[in-house]
């Protein structure tokens, strides 16, 4: 009897431990681990990746012979201060695309989480059989470097000095610069209600600028106030022209009866540099289907701008603002070395758009 139950617990004992390998995706793993099928050799180096096994993601790459594996880490890391060096790989989804016996394409879409937001990526990874297995095939970094160069600096920029506690010259005090919304359009989205607009700096010193808006209601009651947070460039030079953006969750248009806006500005120390060229830009339908502005940056000055933010206004054909979007781009800009960029548009606007301005407002992390 004692050892018919011994051999009843030694039974239940592999029952279970094999139920807890199949519920913890054991199965799953094993079939990664050998990546019989382009889907899985991409899912395996994107799990390593998202655990911070770059070693192990490094080596299942199939041409790691020619893709120096610092730079391969870079990719999802981040360098120079970029947004990615404040980001971590949340999640990401697979699809093949089309496939052979030797060859496949998958896309990838990365999902991170970052300092300002979500942040989405999509690429087109090349996945190739080697032997019993798969494994992904890296592009390869083609920039030229850049030699050694003398770039002149020869930017305007403006100083803030202030009055310390002991000094007994000057005022404390200073007007603030000059600031005028130059334009306002209420717009009803599906969910919200969208206000958008431009303000410019219309003094002779650089301005820190919000814009923020009360609605009211039918009878003068305050119903949602809202700023344009991010989705503006907040240091103005001198009659510098910014787009804004400010979005009112959950809020219909025939519930509101006026708008009450407001334009704060504060003196700051700013310069006209770096500066940055926007070039190649154009409307398109991207690979998912999406309506983008998409173009190029490039550094022309000789200092690294770690975060740029890419806002985008567009106008209808009587000049009136009809939408703004932005974006920020994960890499950081390198002297004279163009980055592509994308903002999203809805679909419904972009059939309506008839001229764009884009800026370029950037961030620099602090330690």
């Amino acid at each position: 009897m004692k050892r018919v139950l011994l051999l009843t617990l030694a039974v239940l004992t592999v029952v279970l431990i094999i139920i807890a390998w199949f519920q913890s995706g054991g199965v799953e793993r094993r079939a990664l681990q050998l990546a019989s099928t382009p889907e899985q050799a991409a899912r395996l180096m994107l799990s390593q990746i998202q655990s911070h096994k770059f070693d192990a993601a490094y080596n299942r790459l199939a041409n790691r012979n020619d893709v120096d594996e610092n730079t391969f880490i870079r990719e999802f890391t981040g360098s120079y201060g970029s947004l990615l060096t404040i980001s971590s790989l949340e999640g990401f989804d697979i699809g093949v695309l089309h496939a052979t016996d030797e060859e496949a394409t998958v896309r990838a879409k990365f999902h991170y989480a970052t300092g300002v937001g979500p942040l989405d990526d999509t690429r087109d990874l090349r996945v190739q059989r080697t032997g019993d297995t798969w494994k992904v095939v890296w592009p390869v970094d083609s920039r030229a470097k850049l030699p050694p160069q003398v770039i002149p600096v020869n930017y305007l920029r403006w100083d803030v000095i202030s009055r310390g506690s002991g000094d007994d010259w000057g005022v404390q005090n200073v007007d603030s610069p000059q600031v005028r919304i130059v334009s306002m359009n209420a717009i009803q989205r599906p969910d919200s209600v969208v206000l958008v607009g431009e303000v410019v700096n219309e003094d002779s010193v650089p301005a820190y600028v919000n814009v923020g808006a009360t609605l009211l209601g039918p009878n003068d009651e305050e119903l949602a106030q809202e700023s344009s947070f991010d989705k503006i460039a907040h240091t103005l030079l001198p009659r510098q022209v910014s787009p804004y953006r400010i979005d009112f969750p959950n809020m219909r248009l025939d519930k509101i009866k006026n708008v009450r806006m407001d334009a704060k500005a504060l003196l700051i120390a700013a310069s006209a540099d770096p500066v940055i060229a926007i070039d190649q830009q154009k409307l398109e339908t991207n690979a998912l289907g999406k309506k983008v502005l998409s173009g190029k940056l490039t550094n022309q000055s000789g200092q690294i701008v770690s975060i740029p933010h890419v806002i985008a206004a567009y106008y209808d054909s009587n000049g009136k603002v009809i939408w703004v979007s932005d974006g920020y781009v994960a890499q950081a800009l390198l002297p004279q070395t163009p980055v592509p960029f994308a903002v999203d548009l809805p679909p419904d606007v972009a059939k309506n758009v008839q001229t764009y301005r884009v800026i370029v407002n950037h961030f620099e992390l602090t330690t």
